[in-house]
């Protein structure tokens, strides 16, 4: 027997005002974004963070989406680190239920941004120092690369 339980009031991004994030980008501030969105009745609705953070990433055409974790990246069936996926590689290693659990929301969440323009999207672990400059500065990168295809 499934149990449903009612989350309240949780959403899915429908739009993004990129034009809003264009002024940002043009000036010396960096915006903090709330994973919040706004109903038609002016309701409130909490939203995934990685989800928001894919949404906005594909509405301002970002050239990479970096996704924090707390694992090394996406791991194959033998837990070994794959640096690199595809598209169409990472939907076949969910259905084969290789990408599993906590997981299949965040590359779900990367594929959502590569097919939205995103030219890649990382997941990368974010207990590592300096994670972030090792993954953008290094040829090979610390995480799992992900891109169209």
């Amino acid at each position: 027997m499934k149990t449903e339980i009612d989350l309240g009031f949780v959403g899915e991004p429908q739009r993004i005002a990129a034009g809003v994030l264009d002024t940002f980008k043009q000036s010396d501030i960096i915006p903090v974004i709330a994973p919040i969105g706004v109903g038609p009745e002016g309701e409130t609705y909490n939203i995934n963070a990685d989800t928001i953070a894919g949404a906005v990433a594909a509405a301002v055409k970002a050239t990479r989406l970096l996704l924090l974790t707390d694992v090394s990246g996406v791991l194959d069936a033998d837990k070994r680190l794959i640096p690199e996926l595809t598209a169409r590689t990472a939907r076949r290693l969910i259905a084969e239920k290789v990408i599993n659990g906590g997981m299949i929301p965040k590359i779900e969440t990367c594929l959502q941004a590569v097919d939205g323009g995103v030219e890649a999207a990382v997941v990368v672990d974010g207990r590592v120092p300096h994670a972030i400059l090792l993954e953008l500065f290094t040829e090979g990168g610390v995480g799992t690369l992900i891109r169209a295809g």
